[in-house]
């Protein structure tokens, strides 16, 4: 079994959609793990059906019984993330801005506050319509820990895989290169770097191939609507063969991704020419590079 990451230095790179395609292209040999938990738009294109649902738990929230509350503010005074409100003279949390410290709570003199576990969102199995399976989720708005959450959701794809036998994990990961990417480029076999020919594309490239390089990680990469700007273009294959990245192809500027889309359709299921072609030789050299390692 494979770990295939595809990930971005930026977003709107054209990332998700590849993934889903090369999803599709894989068929039932694929199980997708959708790890953009910040911003998961997998789901749009694979026809999830939610079929197992669990609430995820990370971190704490403080909480006041008011019952027990003899309304003396201490706990406001000292709470650096204003996090505590008044409201009809009772004090309340916001849980948008409680980080859990629990400092109010020690310093309670009536011990009516205390700290509970935290629900930080959602992950989810589903059978989709590859004839495989998704794992994937859905942070809390204003929820941290995003990387347990992708962690998460990368060992049940990884049992699941094991369990039926599949021959490649398929991983969407976040853009850019905080907690949730290092989470999901650990244990990864090959990643795929999506790009784009502009100033900040080849920037962030080069800082999520820097991030890529600490896990000692074989990496191609695809430069999307590459046709948009040659000459950065040409500056990004150049990058690409200093640093030993596979160039894997070069994506022109297609509103067909975009239609597919609207349709909640890959671009391998909507174009049946060029693009297909393009995309299926993408999907073969990453499968004869992975099983190269």
């Amino acid at each position: 079994m494979k770990e295939i990451v595809i990930i971005s230095g930026k977003g709107g790179t054209g990332k998700t959609s590849l993934t889903a395609a090369f999803a599709v292209l894989g068929g039932s040999d694929v199980v997708v793990a959708d790890c953009d938990v910040d911003a998961a738009d997998m789901h749009l294109l694979m026809n999830p059906d939610f079929d197992y649902t669990e609430d995820f738990y990370s971190g704490e929230l403080a909480f006041i019984e008011q019952s027990d509350c003899i309304r003396c503010g201490k706990c406001k005074d000292v709470c650096r993330f204003d996090a505590i409100n008044i409201k009809l003279n009772r004090f309340f949390i916001d849980p948008l801005s409680c980080e859990g410290c629990g400092y109010c709570a020690r310093i309670c003199p009536a011990h009516c506050i205390r700290n509970k576990e935290r629900l930080a969102g959602q992950w989810f199995i589903s059978n989709i319509k590859t004839g495989s399976f998704m794992v994937h989720a859905r942070l809390g708005i204003g929820a941290e820990n995003s990387g347990k959450l992708v962690a998460k959701v990368k060992n049940e794809a990884k049992e699941i895989a094991l369990e039926e036998r599949k021959d490649f994990i398929l991983v969407d990961g976040s853009p850019g290169i905080g907690c949730p990417v290092v989470s999901s480029l650990s244990g990864a076999s090959f990643v795929v770097l999506v790009t784009e020919p502009t100033v900040s594309g080849l920037h962030d490239l080069k800082r999520v191939y820097e991030l890529v390089k600490k896990f000692n990680i074989k990496a191609g990469c695809i430069i999307n609507k590459a046709d948009i700007n040659p000459v950065k273009c040409a500056e990004i294959a150049q990058y690409l063969a200093e640093e030993g990245i596979v160039h894997l192809a070069d994506l022109p500027y297609d509103e067909s991704f975009t239609k597919a889309m609207t349709q909640g359709q890959t671009i391998v299921e909507y174009d049946h020419g060029f693009l297909k072609d393009l995309v299926t030789d993408s999907w073969e050299k990453v499968k004869r590079l992975v099983c190269e390692e």
